[in-house]
């Protein structure tokens, strides 16, 4: 909105008295000024909003009143009851400043439109996830099958818009000749290697599928811990930040020879205000944490890097930058798998990890939970410079 404002406030006062004294409106113009107003919106927005939704979500008792995974793992160092009659649904907070902030400070273009839907739409499935928990009582939530549903739903009508939307359906690849390729969907970039890879459009929907309700779901299973999937995101947003920005100027993406979409530089702003929210979030949610963000606030937010790495094309990016959420989501699946052959070979089921997401199997080591949130930051650190060096190591 401040974009579109600060065009008619120029265009009214060109050739008046006033055209001069509003010239610094032009700022406005530039990514990186409106990347930082975002960041800095998003926060203070979150600062202002926080108490008064922790206290509105208090007053209608939406707390946390079953014992959760997180409460069975800290229960062995007698931390188990800390959990409860916390707040959940916090991730409300989050979407909302999120959403707010990109429509004050982006430029609306589709990338920017199909984002910000995502963000609502898997913020209300998890909002129904969360209250569903709260009124049974039970922390099972809705049925796994219906959040499947709807997340599938999202990501191939998501797929298949970007298949045919003009903007990203010619993809230039910019070499010392940019050169056009075929669709953004139907064309793979691996890390490491310099040329696009033909797949066909099926194998990029199903690349498109399994990135975006992959990162939601993996975030959700890293969301155990105070503090710990927000600040994980947080990192992986930074390298997002900065790849949307390159990928968005076609300088810096001819000079790194990666994917040139126009329109990408908006995503910027949209990941600079993610940062600003989840910054605000944070200091809520840091240990003790007064509020959950539930999964109102991880499915949305694991949907909206998995998106925004479909959409400036690297998925594959996105498996290296969160490495810590593919630890999360690896650890359960290989416990399951595994529980499940041994159960079928030998009759009885075997564990890998004490216990699962992996963050809990530290816990039942013996780690405090600050210690399995700080050193899961300094991996999600190390994964997230590996996937920088990946524009330049090729």
């Amino acid at each position: 909105m401040f974009y579109y404002l600060s065009h008619y406030i120029l265009d009214a006062c060109k050739g008046t008295g006033w055209e001069e004294p509003l010239s610094w409106l032009r700022l406005f113009r530039y990514i990186t000024f409106r990347t930082a107003g975002a960041a800095v919106t998003a926060l203070v927005l979150s600062w202002w909003f926080g108490p008064k939704v922790i206290r509105w979500l208090k007053q209608l008792s939406f707390g946390q009143n079953y014992e959760d995974l997180a409460s069975v793992a800290g229960s062995a160092r007698g931390r188990g009851a800390q959990k409860l009659g916390v707040p959940t649904m916090g991730g409300l907070l989050i979407v909302l400043t999120l959403s707010l902030t990109t429509l004050l400070w982006t430029q609306w273009n589709a990338l920017v439109e199909l984002t910000v839907l995502s963000v609502i739409v898997l913020g209300a499935l998890g909002f129904y996830d969360d209250y569903t928990k709260i009124t049974e009582g039970s922390g099972k939530g809705a049925q796994p099958r219906v959040k499947l549903l709807v997340q599938v739903a999202l990501a191939l009508f998501i797929g298949l818009y970007l298949w045919k939307l003009p903007v990203t359906s010619e993809l230039r690849f910019p070499e010392s000749k940019p050169v056009i390729v075929s669709n953004l969907v139907s064309v793979m970039m691996v890390p490491f290697y310099k040329h696009p890879i033909a797949v066909g459009v099926l194998a990029g929907l199903l690349l498109t599928l399994f990135t975006i309700v992959g990162s939601s779901n993996a975030v959700n299973l890293t969301d155990g811990l105070d503090g710990l999937a927000i600040g994980c995101t947080l990192i992986v947003s930074v390298v997002f930040l900065v790849m949307t920005y390159l990928a968005g100027n076609f300088k810096t993406a001819r000079y790194l020879q990666i994917p040139f979409v126009s329109d990408a530089g908006e995503l910027t702003v949209f990941c600079a205000a993610m940062i600003g929210a989840g910054l605000g979030f944070l200091w809520f949610n840091c240990h003790p944490a007064q509020v959950f963000m539930g999964d109102t606030g991880s499915l949305a937010l694991g949907g909206a890097l998995g998106l925004v790495a479909v959409l400036i094309h690297q998925p594959f990016v996105l498996f290296i930058a969160g490495g810590v959420f593919v630890m999360e989501a690896g650890s359960v699946i290989l416990q399951t798998g595994y529980f499940k052959y041994s159960r079928w070979r030998t009759g009885a089921g075997r564990r890998i990890f004490l216990m699962t997401p992996i963050h809990h199997h530290f816990e039942k080591k013996n780690w405090h939970e600050s210690q399995v949130v700080m050193r899961f930051y300094i991996l999600c650190v190390l994964f997230a410079v590996v996937a920088l060096c990946t524009l330049k190591i090729r």
